[in-house]
């Protein structure tokens, strides 16, 4: 019997494997430098929860998956540019979503600062300075 306990999803992420499985990933300093340098490979969605306070200071954008933006609190904004348009999508409802298309770029704005889930297809992400 393998032992279920509880973990906070701001310091562990969960990775929902391809093949059904739900793999915690605990964040180091260097997670997300070794995700993009594919020193850590990842199979499946990576679901993950941050306290947005600030603006995101870059745009981000995932080539191989869809993102699902889930608002848990507070009030944001979500960029989206893609096809040459740019696009403001308002979340304010706690527990309104949003869904951003593969290869969108993309990036949270913040009204009033809360936390927001994260589902994303991790492998491939790229970042662009504003």
């Amino acid at each position: 019997m393998t032992d279920v306990t509880t973990f906070d999803p701001r310091k562990t992420y969960v990775n929902l494997g391809a093949n059904g499985t739900a793999e915690r990933v605990e964040v180091t300093e260097d997670f997300w430098t070794e995700l993009r340098e594919g020193a850590r490979r990842l199979d499946g969605y990576l679901i993950t929860v941050s306290d947005i306070r600030n603006d995101m200071p870059h745009l981000e954008m995932h080539p191989n998956g869809d993102e699902v933006l889930y608002l848990l609190s507070g009030k944001l904004d979500i960029l989206i540019e893609q096809a040459g348009r740019e696009q403001r999508v308002p979340l304010r409802a706690v527990g309104s979503g949003v869904v951003i298309p593969a290869g969108a770029w993309h990036r949270a704005i913040v009204v009033e600062p809360g936390r927001l889930m994260f589902i994303t297809w991790g492998e491939g992400t790229e970042h662009r300075p504003l």
